[in-house]
Parts: structure tokens; C-alpha cells; sequence
């Protein structure tokens, strides 16, 4: 089963958030919710959103909607503001406490948000917001700059598809860094290789791929496959059980994989060496 997350975009409706020259958080908030869940859509999540277009639900309700929902994580996006305008700038991600995946994962948003030009204001305590109290699931909720800071909006603005991105990379950064929490709910075998024969298996003997996605639906894995072709990384689908898995290179060891993994990374794609 894949991986879940609701992605909850803030405010909405009657609540705009913080405004600041008109600008409104909870517009800024719901249109990069829908472009980061369509990145995770497109890696195997199985995304669900607390709200799709400009309405308004109270926190517990949003809460609630993730724990009748069964979810694995929760993620809320607003934007920060500050009593001053352009006093404070940067990105902050806000959990439950310090501790556990959902701080983990914080922590690789806000890094990944710092090489898009965000100051990394770090990760913060706040046990009594209600996402963060009354979910069930590990929640984080990300200030995505402040909206009264010029420096932030231009930040925003200029780069809104790069820094969608990096939120969605900070997430599966987080999940591909723990075994027990890839893109399946339980650890995966790589492909041609038992419990039996892994530790006879030598290097000269095992062959390397990049993995990009792991989709149940083939239309996805197909047009991520057509992704890499045009960006000229020679890529094949190889199915496997319930999934189709976008698969690029063949490589006789980890360490000449590793040099067109970080290409792959560069280029922006999600990816994980697995061997064959």
C-alpha cells in the first residue's frame, strides 16, 4: 500500500490568514498545496487534501478530517507574518515536539527550502496548534515565508514550481531515509534478491538501476518514464507485483550508479539505487 498524506492548504473562505497588500495567505497557501500534491501524485503518494478550493473549515475540522481519513502523515502549508512589515524574513516548519519522524521531516523541508533562497529559521515546538494536537498521524506545519516580507513574496513568486518541489523532496527525502516508511507500508525486497542469496551476492556480480517512481497506476509510471527520455536519461518500466516501477541505467556497481543518481537529483527527480 502506498504511502498516504493529506496535504491541508490554510485558512480558506471567510479566513484569509494574513494579508498584506492585498495578498492573501490562504490563496498563496491552496495553490502551492495543489502543486506539491501533484508532485507526490506523480512519486506513488497517495495524496489527499483537507480543501481543493476556497472554503473555509475550522482546524479540529481538519484534524478530524485526516483521522477519519486514516492517513499516514499531515501537512499544512500557510504563509508566516510578522507585527512589522519587512522586519522578519525566512521559513519556519512548526510540530507537536522535537521528536520523531515528523521532526525529521520538518528538518528536510526546511533544508530543502533553503537552497531555493529562504532563510532556514529552523523547526519549532508548538503543542497546543490544533493540527498539530489532535492529529493521529505525524504532522508538520510549514511557514512558508513571510507574507508581509518583499524578500519572501519575491522568493515565492519567482520560484513558486522550484519551491514546490522542494517541499515535496523534503517529504520523501524524509520517508526514503527510513526503511520501515518507503513508498510501500512495509520494507520492500529489491528485485532478484532473497533473504538467501543477498549475502553471497558480490559487486562484480550485482547490476544497479535508479528508481524514480513506483506507481499502481501504469498511465502515472508512463509519464514519468517520457519525463526522463526527454530530459535524455534512458529510462524502462519494470513490473513488478501491483507496481510499476520507472527504472533508469544499468550499472555493475553503487558507485558508478551514483554519479547519474545525483544527475537525476539535479535535474529534480525523486530517486533511490536499487539493484537487481
Amino acid at each position: 500500500m502506498a504511502v498516504s498524506i493529506m496535504l491541508d492548504a490554510g485558512h480558506g473562505g471567510r479566513d484569509p490568514g494574513a494579508v498584506y497588500k492585498g495578498r492573501q495567505e490562504k490563496d498563496d497557501a491552496l495553490q502551492m498545496v495543489l502543486a506539491v500534491g501533484e508532485i507526490l501524485e506523480n512519486r506513488g503518494i497517495d495524496v489527499q487534501y483537507t480543501r481543493t478550493t476556497d472554503i473555509y473549515e475550522t482546524p479540529y475540522q481538519k484534524a478530524m478530517k485526516a483521522n477519519e481519513a486514516g492517513v499516514d502523515y499531515f501537512i499544512s502549508i500557510h504563509r508566516n507574518s510578522y507585527p512589522v512589515d519587512n522586519a522578519v524574513s525566512g521559513v519556519e516548519s512548526l510540530v507537536y515536539d522535537l521528536s520523531g519522524i515528523k521532526y525529521e521531516m520538518a528538518e528536510d523541508i526546511n533544508d530543502q527550502l533553503e537552497t531555493i533562497g529562504f532563510r532556514n529559521l529552523g523547526v519549532k515546538a508548538r503543542p497546543n496548534l490544533v493540527v498539530l494536537k489532535r492529529t493521529k498521524m505525524p504532522a508538520v506545519l510549514v511557514e512558508l515565508g513571510f507574507i508581509n516580507s518583499d524578500t519572501d513574496n519575491q522568493i515565492f513568486d519567482e520560484n513558486f514550481d522550484a519551491i514546490a518541489l522542494a517541499i515535496a523532496e523534503g517529504i520523501l527525502d524524509t520517508l526514503m531515509q527510513r526503511p520501515d516508511m518507503d513508498l510501500d507500508s512495509e520494507p520492500e525486497e529489491m528485485p532478484g534478491v532473497t533473504p538467501e542469496t543477498e549475502t553471497e551476492e558480490t559487486e562484480e556480480e550485482a547490476r544497479y538501476h535508479i528508481q524514480a517512481g513506483a506507481f499502481r497506476n501504469p498511465d502515472n509510471a508512463q509519464r514519468l518514464k517520457d519525463e526522463l527520455i526527454a530530459d535524455e536519461f534512458p529510462a524502462f518500466i519494470s513490473h513488478e507485483g501491483p507496481y510499476y516501477k520507472v527504472l533508469t541505467g544499468n550499472f555493475a556497481s553503487v558507485d558508478k550508479a551514483a554519479d547519474t543518481e545525483q544527475a537525476l537529483k539535479r535535474a529534480g527527480y525523486q530517486t533511490v539505487i536499487v539493484s537487481e
